[in-house]
């Protein structure tokens, strides 16, 4: 980077926060900063919902996915738009009927308390963990490639989003949020044309021989993770918990002038939201093959630790590893021409088996890879805080890109990452106020002030104790299968808990109570199976459906024996 990128980087990212803050600098209003401005138009909601979910992870971390396994992980988001039908079909109108400030105070009044606090209490753990890895993801990856200090860029990060969050609330979230995207859609399209200019005109039969354009299978295996039917069941059970039951999401669509600009809002990322992912997952395929051209591919792309070995007591076998990849990455280079060549010959029988060698190259690259990760794992344990596919999109940003357009996308990491932080930072601070504060101190609901005070107290807590959580996490998962799988164990009982809120008004407090408890320890189980015995593991995506089911029928199933119901004018 060169003073132009660093212009460009901090004049983005301070500008904004500062900009936000000042915008919002006297919002004292609790309905205001817990919700956001009651002007707020849809536009405005829909690209805060988008940005509070797409966080640096998406944009880090996605296209390295796509580049290691393929398209495949766009199924994912099938399920999504159904799931945000039924959001604005059933759950928003409820909400904004009741005017209350968190998704937990409608258990509440359905239920009782203690369901209320449970709810409260599965979001807090689970999206407290997720807020220091949506910091941790882009710090660890930013300071590892361009050598800055990991915790002062974890605890940069950090206090950025905590200053301008806690001085405006939602209002300042769903501002700031705008504008983030903006940059957000620039940078990505910039690196994108940047990248179409540089790949050979035949780039996606290339990826489509090397099995990088597979986006959809239809094999009914649960231990897939990606597949038509884990993307449709399990993950519109995964969308309908993030849109409908977490407060990061709800928080950003019960304000607005009107239950149509939520709704609205809504459907915004009903369109959008597969078209953009789908985006980012042809960035990564695209990058590989990019990558297959370069004379100077890396083996492995995180080059700070690879470059510190290569200097290092062991320098003779990874300079071993390095010449054995400097020779298969030519061999796969003439496979690829073979195969265009084929291509163009128009003879099925010379393409088939020029796509076969070089399907064998690339395995042959891909065990290479393999060794040479392990090897660089077992003599460097600060290698193992991210996967090497982490990696991929920030390498293609640095050695790609003009000065500039450098600057522009660094400032879309930051971007997300603060967009995301800020959502989620105001989201527990919510929950932790009304949720917990006000229900243990009745009689400070009607003091506006002092509720706002504490708000932004426990905002900031939450912020510190992301920076705290960042500073010592570390993960083997891919990080954005890192952050679903954590929302796929936590969520589905939740979501189980308000689907019998919404559809079944004859159930009570205390069976779903209980029912829930029940749910969440089968989906512990299920997922502590898969990880001590992986013959019986299944894709995290099943946990979504099978938690929510657990908590509905075990709600049902003790009904009969808990006694009556309390049941709501309100419920569904």
């Amino acid at each position: 980077m060169n003073g132009l990128d660093w212009i460009v980087l901090l004049g983005t990212m301070l500008g904004i926060a500062a900009y936000g803050t000042w915008r919002t600098r006297h919002t004292d209003n609790l309905n205001t900063y817990l919700k956001g401005s009651q002007t707020t138009k849809w536009g405005t909601i829909g690209l805060s919902v988008m940005a509070t979910q797409a966080s640096t992870i998406t944009y880090l971390s996605l296209p390295g996915q796509a580049y290691e396994n393929g398209i495949a992980f766009i199924q994912n988001y099938f399920g999504l738009p159904l799931a945000l039908i039924l959001v604005c079909a059933v759950f928003l109108p409820i909400y904004r009927k009741l005017g209350v400030y968190t998704a937990y105070e409608y258990l509440g009044q359905r239920f009782d308390r203690k369901t209320r606090l449970l709810g409260a209490s599965l979001f807090l753990l689970q999206r407290g963990l997720q807020c220091g890895i949506t910091i941790y993801a882009p710090a660890i990856i930013l300071s590892t490639v361009l050598g800055w200090r990991v915790d002062l860029t974890i605890v940069f990060t950090g206090l950025l989003a905590i200053v301008y969050t806690v001085t405006g609330g939602s209002a300042a979230v769903n501002l700031t949020q705008k504008w983030q995207m903006g940059v957000i859609f620039g940078g990505m399209l910039t690196a994108f044309v940047v990248l179409l200019v540089k790949l050979p005109p035949d780039a996606m039969h290339i990826a489509g021989a090397m099995d990088k354009l597979d986006a959809v299978s239809y094999e009914p295996d649960l231990k897939q993770r990606y597949t038509l039917w884990s993307g449709l069941i399990g993950g519109f059970f995964l969308s309908l918990s993030y849109f409908g039951t977490d407060q990061t999401q709800v928080q950003r669509y019960i304000g607005g002038a009107a239950l149509r600009e939520g709704r609205l809002g809504l459907m915004f990322n009903a369109l959008l939201k597969i078209p953009m992912q789908f985006f980012i997952v042809i960035l990564g395929a695209l990058l590989f093959v990019f990558y297959q051209f370069s004379p100077t591919t890396p083996l492995l792309f995180n080059q700070t630790e690879w470059r510190r070995q290569l200097d290092g007591p062991q320098a003779a076998t990874f300079r071993a590893f390095e010449e054995k990849h400097t020779a298969l990455h030519a061999d796969k280079q003439e496979k690829i021409r073979a195969f265009s060549d084929a291509r163009a010959s128009a003879d099925p029988q010379l393409e088939y088996t020029a796509r076969a060698a070089l399907a064998e190259s690339q395995a042959a690259s891909e065990t290479l890879r393999n060794e040479a990760r392990n090897a660089l794992y077992a003599v460097s344990p600060e290698a193992k805080k991210t996967r090497d596919s982490d990696f991929v999109f920030i390498t293609f940003i640095l050695t790609q890109l003009p000065h500039g357009a450098i600057g522009l996308l660094i400032a879309v990491m930051f971007a997300s990452a603060l967009s995301s932080k800020a959502g989620e930072l105001n989201a527990l601070g919510t929950t932790s106020t009304i949720d917990l504060w006000r229900h243990f101190r009745p009689l400070a609901a009607h003091d506006e002030a002092r509720n706002v005070r504490n708000a932004k107290w426990f905002t900031a807590v939450w912020g510190l104790f992301a920076i705290g959580f960042a500073l010592f996490v570390s993960f083997a998962e891919n990080l954005i299968e890192a952050l679903n799988i954590v929302a796929s164990i936590f969520y589905p009982a939740l979501l189980g808990v308000f689907i019998v809120a919404f559809f079944f008004k004859k159930v009570g407090g205390s069976a779903v109570f209980y029912a829930a408890i029940a749910a969440q320890l089968v989906v512990i189980a299920i997922f502590a199976l898969g990880k001590f015995f992986p013959a019986h593991e299944i894709g995290y995506l099943w946990l979504n459906p099978i938690g929510c089911a657990a908590c509905v029928l075990f709600a049902l199933a003790l009904q009969p024996l808990l006694g009556s119901a309390k049941t709501s004018a309100t419920a569904a």
